[in-house]
């Protein structure tokens, strides 16, 4: 039974008007109760906010077993399906669809979304894998680094954490030496994609450092690792995952911190360097 949309929903055993909390929170609860009884499978579609939030008393969340997020861009074509909540399975899941004339179709391929694909390797352009839920993706982490014509330069982030970037830029100067605090930062994960994890800190200040440099990073070249205060390349989950998703999209060379280099047992075509040191990784690039 699908119920579009809940907030549409009223008992006459409430005065209040339909999509009042009220309402809202007794309709759910009814629905809840035949589900239980009769066990039926039950789709209840909700109004979001501008913010991106579902309407109404954030109740109505925990009183489902799932909560999926249905989220696209102004002007794209591609639709993501995201759990951020699921009471019989992982959390963080990602399903991408492409809207066509058809309905909804999946893309087999969600990587391809998220990577330009230049002809020719350009300066502030970095490859990594993250991972949305159990599935790893490849994004192209893009930064521009300019000089700022303000007294106080821009930190400007999409799809990234703005204070984490303002974080690894302190670092990439304590531990490197490299200062940009005259100039104007801005990171884009293309496709619209948000990364919510840790695996995208080495490849932002690589990106960064490509494009003030203005020296293009190699497009065979895949980069993830965390990067911690005192300048040490941290491991990231599933690393050897990541690095098969990488190989299986035509990537030659990585680099990893040194706690993911793959084991001898797993076969990967491509050259792998592992690194334990902020200075060592800008280094090998």
């Amino acid at each position: 039974m699908v119920l579009d949309s809940i907030q549409t929903l009223y008992t006459e055993a409430l005065d209040s008007a339909p999509g009042s909390v009220s309402q809202l929170r007794e309709c759910a609860a009814q629905v809840v109760r035949h589900a239980k009884s009769t066990g039926t499978a039950v789709v209840l579609v909700g109004h979001v906010t501008k913010e991106g939030a579902i309407a109404g008393p954030r109740v109505l969340e925990h009183m489902v077993d799932t909560v999926l997020y249905f989220e696209h861009d102004a002007g794209s074509r591609y639709r993501i399906v995201r759990a951020v909540k699921n009471r019989f399975g992982a959390v963080n899941e990602l399903g991408v669809f492409a809207m066509t004339d058809g309905g909804l179709r999946e893309v087999s391929n969600p990587s391809a979304i998220f990577l330009s694909r230049h002809e020719q390797p350009v300066a502030g352009s970095v490859i990594t894998v993250t991972r949305q839920g159990s599935r790893p993706l490849l994004v192209e982490v893009q930064a521009l680094v300019d000089k700022s014509q303000i007294g106080n330069p821009r930190r400007v982030t999409l799809g990234l954490e703005s204070n984490r970037l303002a974080m690894l830029l302190a670092v990439l100067h304590r531990h490197a030496g490299i200062a940009l605090g005259d100039q104007d930062v801005f990171v884009n994960v293309v496709g619209g994609m948000r990364i919510q994890e840790t695996a995208a800190d080495l490849p932002l200040l690589l990106a960064a450092l490509s494009s003030f440099k203005g020296k293009p990073v190699a497009s065979d070249l895949v980069i993830f690792g965390e990067v911690g205060l005192a300048g040490e390349i941290r491991p990231v989950q599933n690393g050897e995952e990541r690095l098969q998703e990488a190989a299986k999209h035509g990537f030659k060379r990585a680099v990893v911190p040194e706690a993911n280099r793959p084991r001898k047992t797993v076969k990967l075509d491509m050259e792998v360097t592992p690194v334990a040191r902020l200075e060592q990784a800008l280094k090998w690039i």
